[in-house]
């Protein structure tokens, strides 16, 4: 995890380190109604004049004047890690600090690094803000050429200080991040997705905590569905295609397959393979649907798992949310 964390915060920031440690406190302002968010993202700000939410990454930017503000989400676990970081002498953050502070967030008490890096041959202005809200750690840079002045200092500082952390992303934000439409969730909810390729949706059991991060095993039902490329060009070869497929699915134990035959879904061939199985976490009995959708320049795969004693009433849900789904 450490690893990782620190490989992706050196890529956000620039280049070069050093350190004057400086705190301050003051009142934190309050959340302005103009905040905005990143697509699928649960961090925002409002944004200065002059800087609109980017198509090329997460975060605001004027690309004119060579002007970006990034936003990074990580796990609640990160964040004492980059404080370390921070505080590590000699540590590779990549930016040359001037300054260092406390600062004041609807969200929490953030740490604010201020600095300066070379990029490309050219000097920037440089701000790293990070914070513990709930259950993310929050990671925000802003990089600005070091003589431009429509962005002076105190108006990027005061950006910051409008982080907000809302309570959850809507489902519909977050399904407009895959390369297919799901008209009809059946009552189920996005637990996670993988922008550009998949998305799990789950029956969450009664009373637990939507915002809370939660074992698979816990779930009720979920419902696995991803875009993938390939698929087999004769429909001869779809058999052995879905069983090899079916074997690479993470999370259970003792397969018994039960079902495999082709069928139609909407307008398209598909493969369905039905199995019971133990999860391989709680060891409880469930009951596994793996649909195989085929189209001309990949499959859609969608992968159902179930508690057992609840498989009479997911499984007809889980084939509404099959059957209501289109590539975009």
């Amino acid at each position: 995890m450490v690893g990782r964390v620190r490989q992706r915060l050196a890529f956000f920031l620039g280049k070069g380190l050093g350190l004057v440690v400086t705190a301050a406190l003051a009142t934190a302002p309050a959340f302005a109604d103009d905040t905005q968010f990143p697509k699928g993202f649960r961090v925002g700000l409002v944004p200065p004049a002059g800087l609109a939410l980017s198509s090329n990454f997460a975060g605001f930017e004027d690309p004119e004047r060579k002007v970006a503000i990034a936003v990074l989400e990580l796990p609640p676990q990160a964040y004492y890690g980059i404080e370390a970081m921070i505080f590590r002498e000699n540590a590779n953050l990549q930016i040359v600090v001037d300054h260092r502070e406390l600062l004041p967030l609807a969200s929490g008490i953030g740490v604010l690094v201020s600095g300066h890096a070379q990029v490309d041959g050219l000097l920037y202005r440089k701000w790293l803000l990070v914070t513990a809200a709930g259950n993310i750690t929050a990671l925000v840079t802003i990089q600005v050429p070091d003589k431009d002045p429509a962005y002076p200092d105190k108006a990027l500082r005061d950006t910051l200080m409008t982080l907000a952390v809302r309570d959850s992303v809507p489902d519909a934000e977050q399904l407009s991040l895959v390369p297919f439409n799901v008209s009809d969730l059946a009552g189920f909810h996005v637990g996670e997705v993988l922008p550009g390729r998949a998305v799990m949706l789950v029956d969450r059991e009664p009373g637990q905590d939507t915002n809370e991060p939660a074992e698979p095993s816990s779930f009720k039902a979920r419902l696995f569905i991803a875009a993938m490329p390939g698929a087999p060009a004769e429909p001869s070869d779809r058999n052995n295609f879905a069983r090899t497929t079916f074997q690479q699915i993470i999370g259970i134990k003792e397969v018994r397959v039960q079902d495999a035959e082709p069928l139609r879904i909407g307008s398209q061939p598909g493969f369905e393979t039905l199995a019971k199985a133990k999860d391989s976490q709680s060891n409880g009995d469930v009951m596994v649907v793996q649909w195989l959708r085929f189209g001309t320049a990949g499959y859609l795969q969608m992968v159902g798992i179930v508690h057992a004693d609840a498989w009479s009433t997911e499984f007809t849900r889980l084939r509404t949310i099959r059957d209501s789904i289109d590539p975009r």
